[in-house]
């Protein structure tokens, strides 16, 4: 991993002070109509028919997101890896979280075309299935979520390898794909919910994958967009 590098100094323009205006206190509007939840035993089903599939392989999970910056598991390796076939998208419409139902915000996905460069986390073998449990429960929570869910097949310096990724070719309510990245970011930079403001989630996503020397052009150009929006905002303001 290359040492942790200093935003302004790389050229960021979105700064941890213009994040802060984005965020404020915000009430937990309660689950999204149309989903339905996952029971604990649905939780368990899924979980152990993960285990299945992974049979006796190591299990490795595929961060491009959030969970570069919030992994919330122990991991004993990590790689930098490639997923050819598809792209992070800011194309999930959040109406919670980090959107509220009267200012909905995005989220990252994979959608499909061109190639993601993200990290490979490794997970200690001794504990795949309370590994698998958690990763589970962190990532989706309604039967409807299921579907995102996949194996896919990464590229790494060291070799290929099989890796479980989240929310990949999201489709139904609530996907908007190709979004202009100018609408994006004014989304990006207004929404909030009770998990934090987007800019937030896309601060920290530039900059961590920043840390691992991964460049994402439309993230660069995104954060670029989203701290004009916030300064104009900020203009308005006064």
């Amino acid at each position: 991993m290359a040492g942790k590098k200093d935003p302004a100094a790389a050229g960021m323009a979105l700064t941890p002070e213009l994040v802060a205006l984005c965020e404020r206190e915000e009430a937990d509007p309660g689950p999204d109509p149309g989903y339905t939840p996952l029971t604990p035993a649905e939780f368990d089903r899924l979980s152990a028919r993960l285990l299945d599939e992974l049979g006796e392989d190591d299990l490795w999970v595929f961060a491009y997101g959030s969970l570069i910056w919030k992994p919330t598991f122990d991991f004993e390796e990590h790689r930098l890896a490639t997923l050819h076939g598809w792209h992070r998208s800011f194309c999930l419409e959040l109406t919670r979280w980090r959107g509220m139902p009267d200012q909905p915000g995005l989220m990252l996905a994979l959608d499909a075309g061109g190639r993601c460069d993200g990290i490979a986390y490794r997970l200690p073998r001794a504990d795949n299935a309370d590994n698998m449990r958690k990763l589970v429960e962190r990532e989706i929570d309604s039967r409807e979520d299921i579907r995102t869910i996949r194996w896919v097949r990464l590229r790494t310096p060291e070799g290929p390898l099989r890796a479980l990724v989240f929310w990949i070719g999201p489709r139904g309510e609530g996907v908007s794909r190709k979004l202009p990245l100018e609408e994006v970011a004014r989304t990006l930079a207004q929404a909030c919910g009770h998990g934090g403001s987007c800019a937030a989630y896309l601060y920290n996503t530039v900059t961590h994958l920043a840390d691992f020397g991964i460049r994402d052009r439309n993230l660069w150009r995104l954060q670029e967009l989203v701290a004009g929006e916030i300064l104009a905002g900020a203009g308005e303001g006064n």
